[in-house]
């Protein structure tokens, strides 16, 4: 969804037929300013989209931005400032602040797995363990806090996981079927493929069709560690199962490529930010 039409509707959500406070005390001649006051420690992200959001309820609001997305910050500092039709400012401020709270603690718990395993060469990768409807901020959280991300849906990527393995009857029967199926309509989609043993692992790497990554998923660090070696450099390796930041270095050293991580987007710690007015 682009971020647009998550904003017009996330307003159609709140304000319904509108928003009967702000427009009962504050007549449209009132203009006022207001200030997102930073309150917790950690990576600031979602500038844009809170800027869109003012945008979208009132084009001649004036969003002036004091700090970049991306940015450390801690308690006391000042985001932004707007000014324009006072009731329009308020009809918008949850919404920014549901928006930024959520983005600014996706990126914080993102970079804090960043910095830990900076040491290797090991990237962070998201999942599609997304809130419904949320996924295009969520996933752009993630970029701000360092991390990479994975596919956006089930469209841009093929990625063979275990169900689909037992339903086609083996690793090599579902790549053969995959790859036969973007041939046939002529698409050119990178193709993931999961395996579950170091058995399976085997069944890939002597699969005539190369994958383009092989998703080590639920391996424990020591047998990881193995995988990694037995793929030997032949595709990209990625860790997947159970991985957070308590145990994200574990994984990184082991020497895989890529560490796949559903909690970045699903348990985020909060993000403490206020609106003010000023």
């Amino acid at each position: 969804m682009h971020i647009e039409e998550f904003i017009r509707l996330a307003l159609q959500e709140d304000i319904g037929d509108g928003d009967h406070t702000s427009l009962a005390l504050l007549p449209e001649s009132v203009r006022r300013s207001a200030g997102l006051k930073v309150k917790s420690t950690g990576i600031l992200a979602g500038l844009s989209v809170a800027q869109k959001v003012f945008e979208a309820i009132d084009p001649h609001i004036v969003f002036e931005p004091y700090l970049p997305d991306g940015i450390h910050v801690q308690g006391g500092e000042i985001a932004f400032q707007v000014t324009g039709t006072a009731n329009k400012i308020l009809s918008a401020e949850r919404l920014c602040l549901n928006i930024m709270q959520r983005m600014s603690g996706i990126a914080t718990y993102t970079r804090q797995v960043v910095d830990a395993i900076a040491h290797t060469s090991c990237r962070v990768l998201d999942t599609r363990k997304t809130t419904p409807l949320n996924r295009s901020i969520e996933k752009m959280a993630v970029a701000i806090g360092g991390g990479v991300n994975h596919r956006m849906g089930l469209y841009d990527a093929i990625l063979i996981k275990d169900n689909h393995v037992d339903y086609a009857g083996s690793v090599k029967e579902a790549l053969q079927h995959a790859d036969q199926y973007l041939k046939r309509h002529h698409l050119q989609l990178p193709i993931v493929v999961e395996v579950r043993t170091l058995e399976e692992l085997k069944q890939l790497l002597g699969c005539s069709i190369q994958a383009d990554r092989v998703l080590l998923d639920n391996f424990q660090p020591h047998s990881l560690h193995q995988a990694v070696e037995t793929v030997a450099q032949q595709m990209p390796t990625e860790a997947s199962g159970g991985i957070t930041a308590k145990n994200a270095v574990s994984y990184a050293e082991t020497g895989v490529d890529f560490i796949s991580m559903g909690c970045l987007t699903q348990n985020p710690p909060p993000f403490d930010l206020s609106l003010k007015a000023v």
